[in-house]
């Protein structure tokens, strides 16, 4: 049987997936366990998506971790997750070194407990060398959040005369968003059946492919994000344009 890598195109391989990590509590309760295993099931499946995205050479790898409507679920969930950040954060520090892959993280982090923040810093720090990769956690993050402080950023500049308001274009504000040192994402996943995007990077996602599928988290792996890939590489990216204005620029 071939490999399904063998039907990717490693020059055509995105730079950067954005992941939305579905399906966790829903594969726990299926199988009569606690929803906390679940999301503990979800970093092994993490850790097998990353390996296989450094195998085709993905550069950067954005995962919903938790976002700040997460508060409101169950506070035993909350903490479990918040512990299980803490934890698995400095336990796969040492891989991520190995891989070369460099830790950074976006949303609002004031919120975490001190105990996930300390391992947060410890694998930024330990990762920081790493030139192969990113793996960026979008933590206590929501689009509305981000696109909000943006805008609060900015007006405060114009109030004090550092810029003027018509100087404020999409690349400007697109430089005071949390991801202003990334490239945007091609590709967004999300797994669980859902079909949503629930408030995650809408302004980086304006021209990203969309793919849905309905493997629960914890069972998504190497196979499944190269079917992910395949489907990309199989659409056409036309960012307004026609067809035949992108066949053209092929030529």
């Amino acid at each position: 049987m071939s490999d399904l890598i063998d039907q990717i195109d490693k020059t055509k391989t995105p730079k950067h997936i954005a992941i939305i990590m579905d399906g966790n509590g829903r594969w726990a309760k299926q199988k009569g366990l606690d929803r906390s295993l679940g999301h503990k099931e979800g970093i092994t499946a993490l850790h097998k998506t990353l390996e296989a995205a450094n195998e085709v050479g993905v550069k950067y790898v954005t995962v919903y971790t938790f976002s700040t409507e997460n508060w409101n679920r169950p506070k035993e969930e909350v903490e479990a997750l918040m512990n299980l950040v803490s934890y698995s954060v400095r336990l796969e520090t040492p891989t991520l070194v190995s891989s070369g892959t460099r830790l950074e993280c976006i949303g609002d982090l004031s919120r975490l407990p001190k105990a996930a923040l300390e391992s947060i810093e410890y694998c930024k720090r330990e990762t920081a060398k790493g030139t192969a990769a990113t793996l960026i956690l979008a933590l206590n993050y929501s689009s509305r959040w981000e696109i909000t402080k943006a805008a609060q950023d900015l007006a405060r500049k114009a109030a004090n005369g550092e810029i003027r308001p018509e100087d404020i274009d999409a690349d400007m504000f697109s430089q005071h968003l949390a991801t202003a040192n990334y490239p945007e994402p091609d590709l967004l996943i999300r797994t669980g059946g859902e079909q949503r995007i629930s408030n995650y990077l809408l302004w980086q996602i304006s021209y990203s492919e969309l793919y849905f599928c309905d493997t629960y988290w914890p069972d998504f792996g190497r196979d499944d994000l190269f079917k992910a890939i395949i489907e990309y590489q199989n659409r056409e990216r036309r960012f307004g344009k026609t067809s035949a204005q992108i066949q053209a620029e092929q030529v």
